[in-house]
């Protein structure tokens, strides 16, 4: 639609007309969010994988042992949709499950070596456009940065921020 002008979008009838619509940072979000994706997107089809398999392998590298049901409640997906993309990464060795020591009907999750290896190079590229991008816009104070992201976790959800493991 290059030229044409947009339509109207009236305001539901409950917002304020005077709060502000930032649909230049919307589309920025989305437009950083496509390339954010994009490099590991192209290797993963060489694995045959997708974006749900690089969350798992991303979740379960981080926190080594998180249970299903802990993964299910991160990604907000529906157990049928966990399950085949997990059956996966566990049949092709990338994952394995374990049943919890202290509840044994608990599946603990773990990568592999093999697991770990891809997970880093899926990461990699995403970490060297963070830098690339912190230092193009000249952001010196991360800091800053990760209190803005925390801030755009629903508030009810933060708490799965806080049981992330550093990073080795």
């Amino acid at each position: 639609m290059t030229g044409s002008t947009l339509p109207v979008v009236e305001r539901p009838a409950s917002s304020n007309n005077t709060e502000p619509i930032h649909f230049d940072l919307i589309e920025l979000l989305f437009f950083a969010y496509r390339d954010f994706t994009s490099d590991p997107d192209e290797l993963l089809l060489h694995y045959g994988f997708g974006r749900a398999h690089h969350r798992i392998l991303h979740f379960v590298t981080h926190r080594p042992g998180m249970t299903v049901a802990e993964l299910l409640d991160v990604l907000r997906i529906t157990k049928q949709s966990l399950a085949r993309v997990l059956k996966q990464l566990i049949d092709t060795g990338y994952i394995v499950q374990v049943p919890g020591p202290r509840d044994r009907r608990q599946r603990e999750l773990y990568v592999t070596k093999e697991g770990k290896e891809l997970a880093l190079a899926l990461a990699l590229p995403q970490s060297r456009r963070i830098d690339a991008a912190l230092r193009e816009a000249g952001i010196q104070d991360r800091a800053a940065l990760e209190r803005f992201f925390r801030a755009m976790v629903n508030p009810e959800r933060r708490r799965q921020l806080d049981r992330t493991t550093p990073s080795e």
